[in-house]
């Protein structure tokens, strides 16, 4: 029996050897050669080898291992057929019939393609089983005005971008993991593409995103709370049989300023309830007393419960009006809940505050606890101080512990490591968030759906002669389970990275004229990719090490096409998960114009953008939004055309922005345009918004120097920018790669924790505000471009009002194809015949002088018809007090978040009769000129809005316009 059996082993022993030796070594050396030198033509994935080579006679099937290396590049159906076209053709003549399988890693290539890439031979085991996900969302806006039905309603993502400040505790003080570079750290440089840009193309489409880390970049924070009487108030109502009553269990309670390691804050309170009706009805109500003027985010808090419902109904009063919310209290009890980020009037006001009810169409109990009013400071000690720095700056670690994230989410090293829990903190929140729900039914949580999680990062590294370094994506699939929460293959893990890095390197080449770099996918055991219980990837954009990527990654128009390109990401790869077709978001809307008309309506025309690589982002509708005075935005209205018209209540401003919209969500605002129909109109102004720049930093780049001189011109970002932390002091190339401050980039840090006021896009507003203190003049508005196209007829308005604030035409970017330049050729045909006919013009900005100073032709516009020529530009920062028109007044010269900066305000020569109309103080050179003829000019050579009192303002603005008119 024993030597049957050694028989029999020794007969197997010899069929894998024959198996083995029937690949002769010349095939076995075309095969190692093959993989050696296989280059892909989408990644370089360096040099490949063959592992083994497996051929089993009795299948008629070859199988060849490839490294783990091979399976760095992106496989599609024609890239595999070649690969398997190509190793055929290296087999012997006794082989080629054999089915041909190539492995790299654990995977068959085949296995390696993602679905959304296949023509047929879907695989089942890497989307969502048949399993109930008919949760009510988190929170659902219910005035938003459309509906989305191919988007990303009813779906919950998570992101995070990057680190943030965290306590080193070997150093016992707060820090950064990366060093400064390029005026920015890594943690703060990732917010700028998350927080103005991707989170809000996610929640247009409908999605509830979730971050770990603070999104608010408001520093004030208002909690108001029915346990702590503060001079905010707490307010319930209702009669005897919808009476509010304490909830058994622990609630929030704000009831220290700071808090220590493991201090809870959602333990130290109570909480109220009461049951819903039909018919009587119960309010509880949070007024905040606000600190200062500004937009806030909205966070609640409650108690889910057995018997909670999934429409409690909040509705938030603020200056613009009020938003009603649907928020499902089955799920995210016991932490802060975000409903939306709205502007709200110092102090106590009808107008700010947020009221829950009772009202539902379900039995069952409503939660009441705190409400919350800003992201505010951090207040979590380690060591023996704050971070100091806004909320929003700070890591993920911090947020979980103000979130009542239990201890064993956040503090896994006990208070030890906060670098390491801080990275692991932003997993365990999800799943802390997502344990129960249908993508992680088999831990304990909050139940919240959570289906997919991106982690944006920027990487080290560089190269010379001004190299993309690029993206690098990384996935987990085998690390404790090949499987996730939902019983789902990990493989999806890896397709969510796919998906990602193919439709960031398209976008990048449709919009830039850069070859981009797209680098490998890895397959490692990287914590923020093996803990999540969901899809998770790690997208390393680019290299904050490296000049070229900066240049680019400083772009606001980058950052737009970047975090584009991943909400797309997000939507192709949930589609697919869900069997869905989808529709993308559109882009913004152009060509926008409002004029006033003779019966006190105002008309707002404007043309969509149609996006030439995305057929089905075309709009279907519009959404026009409406301020009446100063404050907020109310919550639009549908409009199915290009144009609408709306009644003016004279007296009083109103602002206008219009979206566009589709199936599948909400594009981008326009630009703020606004209307006002005076009581007694003598005249009517049109204010032309020819302010449209946003951009990147001035660079410096030359054989030895490279960088980035936020003196000579910080930029111009879009809203505001929240990444720059100092200037550069290291220019050197030759220092690439060394640490510290004789590292090239090194910069300093006293912009830290800044929100750097940028392009708002509302500043015919301030122009028309500052029209108010002269009585019976009425204004339109129109966008520069939709003068250019003649839709506007310059002819019928005596005063033109021209906004060129920091607005000129730049190559800081070399990639990019923008141009900003002052006055456009139309643009100056236009204006040169609306002088010649009597029209009378105001225009300021900036860089009126230098970017009209390239040749004959700018030059003859600006001083035969403006009557001002160019003298210099001041660079020394110390000047910014102007005299002039019977007052003294000041424009910002630093970066601040108040005002946009005024880098270099320019010296204007008066042209022929022309004279200096204002000076600037220590130069008593001219900082406007003025022209009095056969129509007249006002140009200043600094941004009018930049005037930093309204008082001030409005008193120029009155001797101008009595100037032009007279």
């Amino acid at each position: 029996m024993i030597k049957r059996i050694l028989f029999s082993l020794l007969l197997i022993g010899n069929v894998v050897l024959l198996s083995a030796q029937n690949i002769d070594r010349t095939t076995q050396n075309k095969l190692n050669q093959f993989f050696n030198n296989y280059t892909s033509s989408s990644v370089n994935i360096g040099r490949s080898k063959l592992e083994k080579v497996d051929v089993n006679h009795s299948t008629n099937s070859i199988a060849i291992y490839a490294d783990a290396r091979f399976a760095y590049q992106p496989f599609r159906e024609q890239n595999v057929q070649a690969i398997y076209r190509h190793i055929s053709q290296l087999l012997p003549s006794n082989l080629s019939n054999y089915n041909i399988t190539v492995y790299a890693g654990a995977r068959s290539i085949d296995d390696l393609i993602p679905n959304v890439y296949r023509s047929s031979k879907i695989d089942p085991t890497r989307v969502h089983k048949p399993i109930n996900t008919h949760t009510a969302p988190w929170v659902t806006r219910v005035s938003t005005p459309y509906k989305i039905t191919h988007g990303l309603a009813g779906r919950h993502v998570s992101l995070w971008q990057s680190h943030g400040k965290y306590y080193i505790n070997k150093l016992d003080k707060w820090g950064w993991q990366r060093p400064h570079l390029f005026s920015t750290t890594e943690d703060q440089f990732t917010q700028s593409f998350i927080n103005p840009f991707l989170i809000p193309m996610l929640e247009n489409a409908g999605a509830n995103v979730f971050t770990p880390r603070e999104r608010d970049i408001q520093k004030n924070e208002v909690i108001v709370d029915n346990d702590i009487r503060t001079n905010s108030l707490y307010i319930e109502e209702g009669k005897r049989k919808e009476r509010w009553f304490r909830f058994d269990g622990p609630g929030f309670a704000h009831s220290k300023e700071t808090y220590l390691e493991g201090e809870n804050p959602f333990l130290r309170g109570t909480s109220r309830m009461v049951e819903t009706k039909r018919k009587g009805k119960a309010f509880a109500q949070w007024v905040p007393t606000i600190p200062q003027d500004g937009y806030y985010a909205v966070y609640v808090t409650y108690q889910s419960v057995q018997n909670s419902i999934s429409d409690a109904q909040y509705k938030v009063f603020h200056s613009g009006g009020v938003t009603e919310f649907s928020v499902n209290q089955q799920i995210g009890g016991s932490t802060w809940v975000y409903l939306g980020t709205f502007h709200f009037a110092k102090g106590n006001s009808p107008l700010g505050m947020v009221v829950l009810t009772n009202e539902s169409s379900e039995n069952g109990v409503v939660s009441a606890d705190a409400v919350r009013f800003g992201g505010g400071m951090g207040n979590i000690v380690r060591g023996n101080s704050t971070s100091g720095v806004p909320r929003y700056l700070e890591g993920a670690r911090y947020t979980a512990q103000w979130s009542g994230m239990p201890t064993t989410v956040y503090s896994g090293k006990q208070g030890t490591n906060d670098y390491i829990d801080d990275i692991n903190t932003r997993s365990n929140m999800i799943n802390y968030l997502s344990g129960g729900s249908v993508f992680n039914p088999n831990n304990a949580g909050l139940r919240v759906p959570l289906e997919l999680n991106i982690g944006l990062h920027s990487d080290a590294g560089y190269l010379e002669n001004d190299k993309i370094v690029g993206t690098l994506g990384i996935y987990t699939t085998e690390a404790n389970t090949s499987l996730l929460g939902s019983g789902k293959d990990r493989i999806s893990s890896r397709d969510l990275t796919d998906i990602a890095l193919t439709q960031i390197e398209k976008d990048i080449h449709t919009n830039f004229d850069v070859q981009w770099t797209r680098r490998s996918m890895w397959d490692r055991n990287y914590s923020e990719t093996r803990l999540p219980e969901i899809p998770s990837t790690i997208i390393e954009l680019l290299s904050h090490q490296n000049f070229a990527d900066m240049r680019l990654g400083h772009d606001p128009h980058f950052k737009f096409v970047v975090a584009r390109a991943i909400y797309k990401s997000v939507l192709q790869f949930l589609s697919e998960q869900h069997k869905q077709d989808y529709v993308v978001q559109p882009l913004p809307i152009k060509n926008f114009s409002v004029e006033l008309t003779n019966n006190d309506k105002a008309h707002l025309i404007w043309s969509p953008t149609i996006d030439p690589f995305e057929p089905s982002a075309s709009p279907r509708q519009y959404v026009v939004y409406t301020r009446v005075g100063s404050g907020g935005f109310d919550n639009g209205v549908l409009v199915n055309g290009t144009d609408y018209k709306v009644d003016i209540k004279p007296g009083l401003i109103h602002s206008f922005k219009v979206t566009a919209v589709n199936k599948g969500g909400e594009s981008f605002p326009s630009e703020t345009l606004v209307a006002y129909k005076a009581p007694n109109e003598r005249a009517e102004v049109l204010i032309v918004n020819g302010f449209q720049r946003i951009g990147g930093p001035a660079t410096v780049t030359s054989q030895f120097d490279a960088g980035f001189d936020l003196d000579y011109d910080p930029g111009v970002p879009y809203q505001y920018d929240i990444s720059l932390t100092g200037k550069q002091i290291n220019f050197r190339r030759a220092d690439a790669g060394k640490s510290g401050s004789n590292s090239h980039g090194h910069s300093t840090d006293e912009l830290e924790g800044l929100t750097i006021m940028g392009n708002t896009f509302d500043y015919p507003y301030l122009h028309g505000k500052a029209m108010l203190a002269t009585p019976g003049i009425s204004f339109s508005s129109a966008s520069k471009e939709s003068v250019e196209i003649g839709r506007i007829r310059l002819s019928k308005y005596p005063i033109i009002d021209y906004i060129a604030g920091l607005e000129k035409e730049e190559k800081y970017n070399p990639s990019s194809n923008r141009n900003y330049k002052t006055f456009s050729g139309e643009m100056q045909l236009l204006l040169r015949d609306y002088t010649m006919s009597g029209g009378s013009l105001f225009v300021s900005g900036s860089y009126l002088g230098s970017d009209m100073n390239a040749n004959i032709q700018e030059r003859s516009f600006t001083q035969e018809v403006l009557k001002y020529g160019y003298a210099y530009s001041i660079l020394d920062k110390n000047i910014s007090k102007l005299t002039g028109l019977g007052r003294n007044f000041i424009i910002p010269r630093y970066l601040n978040e108040l005002y946009y900066a005024v880098t270099q305000p320019e010296v204007l020569i008066p042209m022929g009769e022309a004279f200096p109309a204002l000076a600037y103080q220590e130069l008593n050179h001219a900082a406007a000129v003025a022209y009095k003829g056969n129509y007249n000019t006002f140009v200043m050579g600094f941004p009018f809005e930049s005037i930093t009192t309204e008082e001030d303002r409005m008193a120029i603005m009155a001797s101008i316009l009595h100037f032009l008119m007279n």
